[in-house]
């Protein structure tokens, strides 16, 4: 699986020296453009950092902040409308992405809807839209992201892994990073998809042609279950939810890769454990690399309560 090294940027990175930027391997730059959150303003360094990318070879994205009042999908169409303004004459390599981090989690609900309207919004004028918060405070607590699977989502996370239980696109890593040609901290950034490929090929973000903004639909995968699962094998897509994030991102089934995988190592027979004295459901869980909730599905005529378990139980893990 490709990984690609980025980095997200705005006014408070201060002038920034795009050549040795791309000279340290960086190869991506989502440019904040604006936002909402200080009355409705422009950033100040937008279209120099956008030449500054462009000009050094550097695949660029985009991103809007929205203010604490941006809580309903008008509020969302609104600063939308504001956001393709600044997007106006420009090409994007990466998707643009709607910020999240300023609302309340008391207005979760209209939080959301404002996100939907605002990708919604961005989609019809033909771009490949998406959204950034937070693991835990912004797509847990402030949003409802069970409704925002169909757009892409960039994820923030200063954590040794990001532990985003969904599908993702970009994860920010670090915002204390440092880069040859930027002063002082910049945030650090991976992306998991080819973003520049699939935006080109479907035509996106300033690559369509005039009036002809294309549908937002998935990426076509190239490479058969067979083949991914093979490579499963050999370690190429890492393991437990990093893999099904990975292979779920790239535009593949995981059930059905991993249904493959599984038939390929056999795991399809059924395993069972005796249960011994001191053990935990979860401990079993961990223990043969399931979860608790599966060992359930699995027996549920036998374990109703999960903190009763007992010893001399014979119970199915896999």
């Amino acid at each position: 699986m490709s990984e690609f090294r980025g980095i997200d940027v705005s006014h408070w990175q201060g002038a920034i020296d795009w050549a040795k930027v791309r000279a340290a391997g960086i190869q991506f730059a989502i440019i904040k453009a604006g936002g909402s959150d200080a009355g409705f303003y422009t950033d100040p360094r937008w279209e120099e950092n956008y030449r500054g990318a462009k000009a050094n070879g550097i695949a660029v994205g985009a991103y809007y902040f929205v203010g604490p009042a941006c809580i309903s999908a008008e509020d969302g169409k609104a600063d939308a409308e504001r956001f393709l303004v600044q997007l106006k004459g420009k090409q994007f390599e990466y998707p643009v992405y709607i910020d999240v981090e300023a609302t309340a989690p008391a207005t979760k609900a209209g939080a959301t809807a404002a996100a939907i309207a605002f990708c919604r919004a961005l989609e019809s004028a033909g771009y490949f839209a998406g959204i950034y918060s937070s693991t835990y405070s912004g797509f847990r607590e402030r949003l409802d992201d069970s409704k925002l699977t169909p757009f892409t989502h960039w994820v923030a996370q200063y954590a040794p892994r990001c532990t985003y239980s969904g599908a993702y696109g970009i994860w920010q890593y670090s915002s204390s990073g440092r880069v040859n040609g930027i002063n002082g901290n910049v945030d650090l950034d991976i992306s998991y998809q080819d973003y520049p490929s699939i935006i080109k090929a479907g035509r996106f973000n300033g690559y369509s042609k005039v009036g002809a903004a294309q549908p937002l639909t998935p990426v076509q995968p190239h490479k058969s279950v067979d083949e991914l699962a093979r490579e499963v094998l050999a370690g190429r897509w890492g393991n437990g939810d990093d893999r099904k994030n990975r292979i779920t991102t790239a535009g593949y089934d995981y059930a059905a890769v991993q249904a493959k995988v599984n038939e390929m190592l056999g795991a399809n027979q059924a395993v069972y454990y005796t249960v011994k004295s001191g053990d935990t459901l979860s401990a079993i869980a961990v223990k043969y690399g399931t979860s608790v909730s599966a060992i359930q599905r699995l027996n549920p005529s036998v374990i109703r309560n999960v903190n009763l378990i007992q010893v001399g139980w014979k119970i199915r893990v896999k």
